[in-house]
């Protein structure tokens, strides 16, 4: 017989989650609300899009960077203490950046904020999961998926709002008040976890694989950013900085595979866990097709119905909101029945949705593709939260910050790579012809969730009882701590 579990989340934890969710909002909103006012900083400083566009850029290359270094600070100077590091630079880069007065201090300004968005972000995974513990490991991440669901989706809308009625600056200055609320919450309610001392091995730093790792990172996704722009790939400018990035990363895995005292900033060894591997696969591909499917819809509106940005922007909202609808209960069910058919009916959902939207015209009722965005959320949401419990479930606490690193690196790569690939389907099928190129993303995102099918074939199925022994039956076995841990 099946072994359901129901573990209640104690008033502690709510209060855990509840305010570890206002930090890690921040970043993710002040990082899309500003996309939207590339045109309008542009004119205030008189410079040119490309230059100013370096404001997001910048913030999105200094959270790449900075995530590798988080997973050994973390260990090192302990959570709690990290966590309020990142929100004193998130609140300082906020202030600065208001105070900006010409495009270089904005972008300076901005890798600032960057840094801190690029603490806070795999601290909000490490935090909810060591508070959680394995068995509510699910439903904990159903709950933060909410918000990174809404996050990209109501950025641009809170961004275009501002901009109508308010000065530039209040997107960064209405950040400090919600920042200094989540700054002492934070100072009362994240537990204090005591470092594990520089008299551990682990507390040595790998400063050759931290030169190596999350500058790779960001050389990739800056190339990818760059082939979106130029919406060309098989370019110098692109394949350049894409050559350095693959090799940084190869040099950082010859690098980590060596033996030596100093252990490596990533341990490559947690790949040989199957779950795992399985894990982080589905999230890089399922933030490969969520992004793509950001990225398209709004031109849809626009090109084809003639709405504007905000209009457009409003009517991307399903696809967030049906994943923000899906992910706690999925991830609760997670709890009690595994991942992998959850995931698996997630995947099918959504390219369902994704098939309707590849049979829209531009005389399409609004309401049908909203309809169909919705379906898409839903099943994103469905595979999402099931995916992100069965890895903490995975991990052994000790391993949980270098797993959120490797996950949120790959996601973020998954997305740069969506956006890149949407920009190309585009411009090749959609030249003179938008709908082509519209239902071409779509086809693109439907073989996407394919291959993240396959994948989900590999996730812990089920969880039961194992005859005689009163533990979860098909639970996976967790990976191997390294020697020298």
């Amino acid at each position: 017989m099946t072994h359901i579990r129901n573990v209640r989340l104690e008033p502690a934890l709510v209060r855990l989650i509840a305010v570890v969710l206002l930090g890690g909002m921040l970043g993710i909103l002040n990082s899309t609300m500003v996309a939207v006012a590339i045109v309008p900083l542009s004119a205030e400083f008189d410079t040119s899009l490309n230059t100013i566009g370096w404001a997001s850029t910048g913030f999105l290359l200094a959270v790449t960077a900075m995530i590798p270094l988080t997973s050994w600070a973390v260990d090192r100077f302990g959570g709690r203490r990290m966590w309020i590091v990142g929100l004193l630079l998130f609140l300082g880069g906020s202030l600065a950046c208001a105070l900006a007065w010409n495009a270089g201090s904005l972008i300076g300004f901005r890798t600032i904020q960057g840094l801190g968005a690029g603490i806070l972000d795999p601290l909000v995974l490490v935090l909810l999961a060591r508070g959680a513990g394995p068995a509510r490991a699910g439903r904990v991440m159903g709950l933060m998926g909410v918000v990174l669901s809404l996050g990209p989706v109501l950025g641009p809308i809170a961004g275009g709002a501002i901009l109508q009625s308010l000065s530039w600056r209040w997107m960064f200055l209405l950040s400090l008040p919600v920042g200094l609320i989540a700054l002492m919450l934070a100072v009362k309610v994240v537990p204090a976890d005591p470092p594990r001392g520089s008299q551990q091995p682990h507390s040595k730093l790998d400063v050759t694989g931290l030169a190596l790792l999350g500058p790779g990172f960001a050389v990739l996704i800056l190339t990818l950013t760059q082939s979106a722009e130029r919406t060309a790939f098989a370019v110098w400018q692109v394949l350049t900085p894409l050559l350095l990035g693959v090799v940084m990363l190869v040099a950082y895995g010859v690098h980590a595979l060596r033996k030596r005292r100093t252990p490596p900033l990533i341990d490559l060894r947690l790949f040989k866990n199957t779950s795992f591997s399985a894990s982080v696969t589905v999230m890089t591909l399922s933030g490969l097709a969520t992004f793509a499917s950001l990225f398209a819809l709004p031109l849809y509106y626009q090109e084809a119905h003639g709405k504007g940005t905000l209009a457009s922007g409003l009517l991307v909202t399903p696809i967030g909101l049906g994943a923000a609808l899906a992910m706690p209960l999925a991830g609760s069910l997670s709890d009690k029945m595994g991942s992998r058919g959850l995931a698996q009916g997630g995947a099918v959902v959504a390219a369902l949705g994704g098939f309707a939207l590849t049979q829209v015209s531009a005389t399409t009722d609004v309401l049908l593709t909203s309809v169909a965005a919705l379906v898409v959320g839903l099943g994103l949401g469905f595979v999402g939260a099931p995916t992100m419990g069965s890895l903490y479930r995975t991990l052994p606490g000790h391993l949980v910050p270098q797993g959120s690193s490797v996950l949120y690196m790959l996601n973020q790569l998954g997305a740069a790579i969506g956006i890149a690939l949407v920009t190309v389907i585009l411009k090749t099928l959609g030249d003179g012809d938008v709908m082509k190129g519209i239902h071409g993303v779509y086809w693109f995102a439907i073989g996407t969730l394919g291959v993240l099918l396959a994948a989900t074939l590999f996730l812990p199925g089920r969880i039961g009882s194992a005859p005689g022994t009163g533990t979860p039956a098909d639970e996976p076995q967790a990976v191997d701590a390294p020697a020298s841990l």
